[in-house]
């Protein structure tokens, strides 16, 4: 396990040096300049010339990208250059939110993905099962963004029952309260899509576990049905759908940035489009580049479980 842990570990290498080509040539490409984003009224051609030379935007691309990735490996993200602080600062400051919102996101989608996959399975062609099937269609058709708009429509605007927007009130609150009133139609909007992903995986992974000689075994002996299904099915269904689980985490993170918008939450992917209008390059780069290390991150982690969890990989 320690070999596979370290080459696994080895080839997030060359998908980070990929990434940081792909980002870095996306922003360059973007339309328009910088330096006249930033200065705004004050862009007179010896400004932007001056701001320029001072963001190094005067250099050519490749030694640009260079010189960006040598900081990188030293551990130095750049310098916002809208914010004026260091990008490191800035998105550490703002991932605890976005952790907070697609970490509770996450948990909410195993469970609910797992369970109805689980009632879903142990009830083929029932009523369950179709009612469970029906559901996770709809779940699965409605974008994110537009769930959590009409969220904000009926149980903000209409029924008044959670705030609409941002992560704690205005005035007062603050506490652990307030913060799961603020929280709750975020991450049921931004869970959503993914529960319904993870509970048709689910039904299939369990299905073709509950048709195995070693279930029928435990039946023919007299084990308790709960036993059978939760200590045995889906103990061994767990090996298929933790890969599921794995992407879905990623789905969840990057599914954050428009949830974070229409709800106004203050994370890493509101700083990242406010970043991108205001043409911050360095804080979009290290933005992209942070949320997608700690994806390629989880996925090592899931691997590493569900190696634990089934020692046949090893082989």
């Amino acid at each position: 396990m320690p070999r596979y842990i370290f080459f696994r570990i080895l080839s997030i290498i060359p998908v980070l040096l990929g990434l940081t080509l792909i980002v870095f040539i996306i922003m360059s490409l973007i339309p328009g300049d910088p330096a006249t984003a930033i200065l705004g009224s004050y862009a007179t051609p010896e400004n932007v010339a001056r701001l320029n030379q001072q963001l190094g935007l005067d250099k050519p691309l490749f030694q640009r990208y260079f010189i960006w990735l040598s900081n990188l490996i030293q551990g130095d993200f750049g310098r916002s250059m809208s914010l004026n602080r260091p990008v490191i600062d800035e998105i550490l400051e703002r991932f605890s939110a976005t952790l907070i919102l697609s970490g509770t996101a996450f948990v909410l989608c195993s469970f609910i993905g797992i369970l109805a996959g689980v009632i879903s399975a142990t009830r083929q062609y029932g009523l369950a099962d179709k009612l469970i099937t029906l559901t996770v269609l709809i779940g699965i058709s409605i974008p994110s963004f537009f769930l959590g708009m009409m969220m904000i429509l009926y149980f903000a605007v209409r029924l008044r029952w959670f705030p609409a927007s941002g992560m704690y009130a205005l005035y007062g609150g603050g506490d652990f309260i307030d913060l799961l009133n603020h929280l709750i139609m975020p991450a049921v909007a931004l869970a959503i899509v993914a529960a319904g992903v993870i509970a048709r995986l689910s039904r299939a992974a369990m299905l073709e576990v509950l048709r195995l000689d070693f279930i029928r075994t435990a039946r023919a002996k007299g084990v308790p049905e709960k036993r059978v299904i939760i200590r045995h099915a889906l103990r061994y269904s767990m090996v298929s759908i933790l890969p599921i689980l794995g992407l879905q985490a990623g789905f969840v993170l990057s599914g954050a940035v428009y949830i974070e918008i229409v709800f106004q939450w203050p994370g890493v992917g509101r700083m990242m489009v406010d970043a991108i209008l205001a043409r911050d390059i360095m804080l979009v780069q290290g933005g992209v580049l942070f949320v997608a290390a700690c994806y390629v991150i989880f996925n090592i982690i899931v691997d590493v479980v569900q190696l634990w969890l089934d020692p046949r990989i090893r082989s």
